[in-house]
């Protein structure tokens, strides 16, 4: 097989492709050939070293593939050779040919393209568990989604059309502001011109908003709490300002004395919540996420869900790929090609 690895930390150059024997499924496993791989900032910043969930170098990262089943291992039921799927490996996506459980494949509709399979399990998944089981957001909030334009701002954006009369406000370079308006961003915040925070406040008559999700980090965990209305919910689920960190140490250090601590009085006193995601860690939370997955088929089929590919690279172009995600310039998902 042939597969993106990370060689060392570092920068692009570190990226390189190898070819290894292709891995035979064991037991309850599937052997699948990969046609289109996702790409997120997690595997980004574990080239830089900065993913403490990452495999111990050199590794392949990847959580993502969509391909066609080669092989089933043995006791494998309910899938078949021949058969388009969604795989959600635990590390490896960047493969020609991956060996996840079989309880981490999930059948494509017909009508979703490869790209789109590979497109939609981290980023929908993210979405909608922060959206519909860490927030709980309901009908007539307010909300306030940062990189509103990168992939799992996308997904949230559609998902959110599920939910009635929502007041967003997203913040993205200006550039972006009419994609994100288009899909029904009520407030666009250009980060890079404008403290969001006051803006949100000034827009809002000092009132805040019912919840943040906020992949930044740092101190912007900080101005995001402070942001919530009464019985709002903080959704911490990235630390992108850390990226870039290791190699500079007073950034590393600097970003890290920004954390928050939450004192539960506080919290109590505030009626205010803060909620973490990884679903790293949820994945082996089998019905938790198969239940997610079902229902965001279930939304694809229905056209309320489409995947936004932003563009595609071959594997030998990875650098390239990593490259555009670090410097925020995708609009959407970001795909690898075997």
């Amino acid at each position: 097989m042939r597969a993106v690895w990370i060689t060392k930390k570092g920068g692009y150059d570190v990226l390189q492709v190898r070819e290894t024997p292709d891995p035979v499924p064991k037991a309850g496993e599937v052997k699948v050939r990969v046609k289109a791989a996702g790409l997120n900032f997690a595997e980004v910043m574990a080239r830089q070293g900065m993913y403490p969930d990452a495999p111990r170098l050199p590794t392949i990262v990847g959580y993502e593939a969509a391909g066609v089943i080669e092989a089933l291992g043995e006791g494998v039921t309910g899938l078949s050779i021949g058969q388009r799927v969604m795989a959600m490996p635990y590390f490896g996506g960047h493969s020609d040919v991956v060996v996840p459980r079989a309880s981490e494949v999930i059948p494509m509709p017909e009508k979703m393209s490869f790209e789109e399979g590979a497109a939609l399990p981290v980023t929908y998944l993210t979405a909608y568990h922060m959206l519909f089981r860490s927030a709980c957001v309901r009908p007539g909030e307010s909300i306030l989604i940062h990189a509103a334009a990168g992939g799992v701002g996308l997904a949230m954006l559609q998902l959110c059309k599920t939910i009635e009369n929502l007041t967003i406000f997203g913040t993205a370079s200006k550039g972006k502001h009419e994609i994100i308006k288009g899909l029904g961003v009520t407030h666009a915040i250009d980060y890079h011109s404008a403290d969001y925070a006051a803006e949100v406040l000034r827009l809002t008559s000092g009132k805040g908003v019912d919840a943040v999700f906020d992949s930044l980090g740092g101190k912007d965990w900080s101005k995001g709490f402070k942001l919530l209305r009464p019985a709002g919910r903080l959704v911490c689920f990235g630390f992108s300002n850390m990226s870039g960190a290791r190699s500079n140490p007073f950034k590393l250090i600097g970003e890290a004395v920004k954390i928050p601590f939450y004192n539960p009085m506080k919290l109590m006193d505030q009626n205010k919540s803060v909620v973490g995601v990884n679903m790293g860690h949820l994945w082996d939370e089998t019905a938790l996420l198969r239940s997610h997955m079902a229902e965001l088929v279930k939304l694809y089929e229905a056209g309320i869900v489409k995947p936004h590919i932003d563009s595609t690279f071959s594997f030998d172009k990875a650098g390239d790929a990593h490259r555009r995600i670090e410097e925020r310039k995708n609009v959407g998902k970001v795909l690898l090609l075997p």
